[in-house]
C-alpha cells in the first residue's frame, strides 16, 4: 500500500489541485490526501499516519502536535526563506516543480520505499542509428509524446548535446546526471528518480546530462543498470531511450531494448555503415540484437520550423503519422 503524503493550506483550492495532480504521477509512492482542516487532518491520523505533511505559511506548527506524521514541509508564499526549521518549497511554481522538490527533500530510507507489483516490467524502445543526420532525435521524442497519450511513457535522451531544453523552453536544474550519480553511489530510490522526472504535455522526460564527460566517463553497463532498475520497478508502460553513440560498450543498452528502432538513409554510404554494424553484431556474438532492429526510412522533414513549436509540429506532422501507422502496423521499417 502507497505511503500517505498530506496536503494542508489555508487555500483549500490549491490543496485539491496539488492532490489531484500528485495523484496522477505514477513514479510517486504516495497517495496524496488533502485536508482542510486540522480537525479532519486529526482524524484521519489517527487511523493513518501520515508519511509526510505539505503545510502552508499561514499553518502554524504547533496546532499539529496531536497528528502523528513522519516529516513536515513548509509550502511558502515567498521565495524569500530565512528563520525557517523546516524544510521549505516555494508553492507558487509549476505543480511538478513543487512534486520534484518535495521528493528532494524528503528524507527516505531504502528500505521504506514501498515495493511494485512482481511481474510488471517497462517495455524498453531503443532508438539508435550508426548514420548521421538521419532523423532519430525527432523520431524518439514524436514516438515518446505519442505512447503518453495513452500509455505512462519516459523519455530519455542519451545525446551529448540533446537541445530539449532548447526545444521545451525550460531550464533544467536536475538532469540524468544526478541520477547517474545515485546509482552510482548505491543511493539510487524512487524518490530520487521522481525528483528529476519533468512532464511536458503529458510526456515524463529525464533531462539529458549536464555535461557531455558524465556520458563519456559511464560504461554502458551502468547505464544498463539503471535504466533496467527503472524498467524494472514497472512505473512506466514505456520507456523510449534515444541512444547516442555507441562508445565504450553500449552495447548492453541494446540489450535491455524490447526493440530497435534505426532511422536510416538511402545513400551508398549510409548503407555500407548498416552493414558494419551489423557484421559487428554477429562477430561480437550478438546476432539476436540484430533480430531486433526495425530499419526505418523516414519523411524528409519539411521548411525551417519554429523552435517553440517544433515538438507540436512533429507530432501532428508527418511525423507523427508516420509513427502512428507505424505503430498500426500499416507501415514499417525494412530489413
Amino acid at each position: 500500500m502507497k505511503r500517505i503524503m498530506g496536503v494542508y493550506d489555508v487555500d483549500p483550492f490549491y490543496a485539491d489541485r496539488f492532490a489531484d495532480f500528485a495523484n496522477q504521477r505514477e513514479q510517486i509512492p504516495f497517495t496524496v490526501v488533502a485536508f482542510n482542516s486540522i480537525t479532519r487532518m486529526e482524524a484521519f491520523a489517527k487511523e493513518q499516519p501520515l508519511e509526510l505533511l505539505l503545510i502552508g505559511d499561514e499553518v502554524d506548527k504547533g496546532h499539529l502536535s496531536q497528528i502523528k506524521v513522519a516529516q513536515i514541509i513548509r509550502l511558502s508564499e515567498s521565495r524569500e526563506i530565512s528563520g525557517e526549521d523546516l524544510p521549505v518549497i516555494y508553492k507558487y511554481q509549476a505543480s511538478d516543480a513543487v512534486l520534484r522538490e518535495v521528493m528532494a527533500c524528503y528524507q527516505v530510507q531504502p528500505e521504506k520505499i514501498p515495493p511494485v507489483a512482481v511481474g510488471i516490467k517497462s517495455v524498453v524502445m531503443g532508438v539508435y542509428s550508426p548514420v548521421n543526420r538521419c532523423g532519430k532525435t525527432g523520431f524518439s521524442l514524436t514516438l515518446g509524446q505519442i505512447f503518453a497519450r495513452e500509455s505512462r511513457t519516459l523519455f530519455l535522451s542519451l545525446e551529448e548535446y540533446s537541445g530539449l531544453s532548447r526545444l521545451m523552453g525550460i531550464i533544467h536544474e536536475t538532469s540524468l546526471s544526478d541520477l547517474i550519480y545515485e546509482y552510482r553511489q548505491g543511493t539510487y530510490t524512487r524518490m530520487g528518480l521522481g525528483a528529476v522526472v519533468h512532464n511536458w504535455g503529458g510526456l515524463d522526460y529525464i533531462p539529458p546530462v549536464a555535461y557531455g564527460e558524465d556520458l563519456a566517463e559511464i560504461q554502458g553497463g551502468e547505464l544498463a543498470g539503471l535504466i533496467g532498475q527503472i524498467a524494472a520497478e514497472g512505473v512506466y508502460d514505456v520507456i523510449v531511450v534515444d541512444i547516442g553513440h555507441l562508445g565504450r560498450g553500449m552495447e548492453p543498452l541494446l540489450e535491455l531494448c524490447n526493440v530497435i528502432y534505426t532511422p536510416a538513409k538511402e545513400d551508398c554510404v549510409s548503407t555500407a555503415k548498416m552493414e558494419e554494424w551489423k557484421e559487428y553484431l554477429i562477430r561480437s556474438g550478438r546476432p539476436y540484437l540484430w533480430e531486433r532492429v526495425r530499419i526505418l526510412k523516414l519523411p524528409r522533414p519539411g521548411a525551417v520550423w519554429q523552435t517553440e513549436t517544433y515538438l507540436e509540429q512533429l507530432l501532428w506532422g508527418e511525423m507523427g503519422d508516420f509513427i502512428r501507422n507505424l505503430l498500426k502496423g500499416q507501415e514499417g521499417g525494412k530489413r
